[in-house]
């Protein structure tokens, strides 16, 4: 795929390949996931990432915009959940006093909802990645993920996909 005057840094057929693979998976590996937490517990893979992350949190709580970055989500995305969240009532809002912004809580009933549904789903992603790899392929993916997030940090820093 070259043209004359095209100055275009091609794919290597190596990097070509990784890539189709890396792309398989990340879009094959969360509508399975969606799929078990839906069928199983009734959340999107989304929703059950929020409610664990604040069951982690000290006191079940954090600043909407530190979950929305733990999250990997626009605060706008995230709200929305949150608000769905509130309605099943597994999460409330907190005002932050002398704050701006406010902090999501997760309820008794949430933290129960986490705690249910947590062992279908390390069961599915033990399923779908772990059971497939040795200890030395777990530390490489470590390894590689790490390093893919801090170049996709420092690409999205430099401008790189965005509109």
């Amino acid at each position: 795929m070259t043209r004359g005057s095209d100055m275009t840094q091609w794919l290597s057929s190596e990097q070509q390949a990784a890539w189709r693979e890396l792309v398989t998976v990340m879009t094959r590996m969360p509508a399975a996931l969606d799929t078990q937490l839906q069928r199983d517990s009734g959340l999107t893979h989304f929703e059950y990432f929020v409610l664990s992350a604040l069951s982690e949190a000290p006191e079940r709580r954090l600043q909407l915009s530190v979950l929305a970055a733990r999250a990997n989500a626009s605060l706008s995305r995230l709200s929305h959940v949150v608000t769905k969240l509130e309605k099943a009532g597994w999460v409330r809002r907190a005002s932050i006093v002398g704050a701006r912004g406010s902090l999501a809580v997760l309820t008794d009933a949430g933290y129960d909802k986490v705690v249910e549904a947590a062992p279908g789903h390390v069961a599915t992603v033990r399923a779908l990645l772990f059971d497939g790899l040795d200890d030395a392929q777990v530390r490489e993916l470590l390894a590689l993920g790490t390093a893919m997030v801090t170049q996709l940090d420092k690409g999205i820093a430099g401008g790189a996909g965005k509109a």
